[in-house]
């Protein structure tokens, strides 16, 4: 068994998510022949396109959600059929004792899924941390700190919007 936890960009733009969904399924096929769980907070993004290739290639998803009021305060109305049934399709779904959605809630989260991910999938532009924390080079950087391999997934022509 094979626990591979996410952390990406969520502001890809509308081109980028093709290519990236891509670059997942190549990875994820690596572990079709073990029993793959896949490990995200479904966030909008890399996030959601990796609970999706995991489900896809027929692993165990989990999803973390940093807040009690995660999906309230933060999914937006579009992306709400997808994170419901991401959270349907979910083997587990934990959810953190925090109140609302903000820095600490998802740093605690970012913890959770490296205590419990055996390799992180990063879809990561490679820049360095915003300063601002919790951030994709963060977790980036904390995993590589606590000795867990960094698969980072950014495809030719990925961007990001703005």
């Amino acid at each position: 068994m094979t626990t591979l936890a996410v952390t990406g960009h969520m502001d890809l733009t509308e081109d980028s998510v093709p290519l990236v969904r891509t670059a997942l399924d190549k990875l994820l096929d690596l572990y079709a022949d073990d029993t793959l769980v896949g490990i995200s907070c479904i966030a909008k993004g890399s996030d959601t396109l990796f609970a999706q290739a995991v489900l896809a290639v027929g692993g165990r998803l989990i999803v973390v959600m940093p807040s009690r009021d995660y999906r309230r305060s933060t999914v937006e109305q579009d992306d709400a059929p997808v994170f419901d049934q991401l959270v349907e399709a979910a083997g587990e779904v934990v959810v953190l004792p925090h109140e609302v959605a903000d820095r600490q809630a998802y740093d605690a989260a970012n913890r959770v899924l490296l205590e419990r991910a055996d390799r992180l999938v990063a879809v990561w532009n490679g820049e360095p941390p915003s300063g601002k924390g919790g951030g994709t080079a963060d977790t980036v950087l904390a995993a590589r700190a606590a000795g867990i391999p960094v698969d980072v997934v950014w495809p030719d022509g990925a961007e990001r919007q703005g």
